[in-house]
This record gives structure tokens, sequence and C-alpha cells, in this order.
């Protein structure tokens, strides 16, 4: 599979789902106090101190708890549906239609790069070009936070809501993406894993990780 080709896929598969998602995740970030304590550690790393990228945004829900919370943050996304969404619920936040493959960053602009449960549509060989980009528009001493669901097996979804598109949702170890964001340069500051929480119809652990480039 082409770049083209994936690229194509997750953004045709959001712009057809954007709103039927935002409405079901609407309070996500309500119901899962570990991920709001995440995102408060990684504010608390970043501080205030410069410009924070959420990369593969979505609705920018987490764009805007990060904003609430004190930092400098802007979204982007390969969805512009989904950026609609963003753009109508967090008026006073900067939205931007692109993909986390080929930033238009300059070296070393950002003091902060989320990719919240959004590197999950990127193809294992990719990986590598990802988190070099990551690190590429990360200053020295910035931070990184990944989310994302632990476990082997992908989950492909299709036809949500009825509507006539599918996508394939990748699980991936810590361990795993522990070793390439080594590879990339990073060093890990913190993980965390919570067990699939049922209330939440989840069926695998949800992990997090928060690396820092060297300085």
């Amino acid at each position: 599979m082409t770049d083209t080709d994936f690229l194509t896929a997750t953004r045709t598969f959001y712009d057809a789902i954007a709103e039927d998602y935002a409405d079901r995740f609407r309070d996500e970030l309500a119901g899962r106090p570990l991920e709001r304590a995440v995102l408060a550690l990684y504010t608390e790393l970043v501080g205030g101190e410069g410009e924070v990228a959420d990369l593969g945004c979505g609705p920018g829900r987490a764009t805007g708890f990060l904003a609430s919370l004190g930092l400098d943050v802007h979204g982007l996304d390969l969805s512009e549906s989904m950026l609609a969404i963003a753009r109508r619920e967090n008026p006073g936040l900067r939205f931007e239609k692109g993909s986390m493959l080929e930033l238009g960053h300059a070296d070393g602009s950002l003091a902060g790069v989320v990719s919240w449960y959004s590197s999950i549509h990127t193809p294992a060989d990719r990986l590598p070009s990802l988190f070099g980009e990551f690190h590429r528009v990360l200053r020295p001493g910035g931070h990184l936070l990944l989310g994302f669901q632990a476990g082997d097996v992908p989950r492909r979804h299709d036809n949500p809501w009825g509507h006539p598109v599918s996508l394939e949702f990748q699980r991936r170890r810590p361990e795993q993406l522990v070793e390439l964001l080594t590879a990339a340069g990073f060093a890990l500051h913190s993980q965390a894993v919570r067990e699939p929480d049922e209330a939440l119809k989840e069926s695998v652990p949800q992990a997090f990780l928060i690396a820092r480039k060297a300085a």
C-alpha cells in the first residue's frame, strides 16, 4: 500500500463518519480519568514555552482540552469534515489540513507533538518515517505524546453508522513503539497502560507514551 492509498482511505473514512463520530464521542474524556491525567502531565512537562501540534486531531477534543490547560496548541488532520467540527467547537483555536508524514513545520519549531490515537492508521513500515518526522519538528527537549490501543490484532470497522466505508485500526504493544521511538532519537519519559473498561465498551488495553527529544 502506498502513502497515497492509506492516506486516501483514512481521509475518506473520516470524511464520511465525522458527524456521527463526533456525536458518539462527544464527552469521551469525561469518563476517562487516566487519559485526563496523562494529558495534564504532558501539559506540565511542555509548560508554556512554545507551540504544540495535535496531529490527527479529528474533531479537536484533545486539542481543546490541552488548550484549556494552558497550552498554545493547534490541530492538524487529513479530514476536512473533521476539521470543520473542530473549528466549530473550538472557534479560538487554529486547525489545518495536512498529513502527519509531511508536516509543514520548520525543523525544531515545536515544543510538543501529540498523536492521540492517530498513529493507529499508519502502516507498520511507515512508523519509522512518522516518528522521524515528529523528531524533526520538535525542538531539543521537546516532548511527544502517543495514545493508542494496545495489542497485536488489528480491528476493522466496516460500514460504521451505515456509511459505506471501512478502515483498519492498528493495535500495537508499547514496547514495540518504545523501540521505534528510541531508534528515531527519543528517550522515553513515561508510559501508562490501563485495562479495558467494559462501561466504555473497550476490548483491549489503552496505552500512553511520553517521550523526549534529546537536548
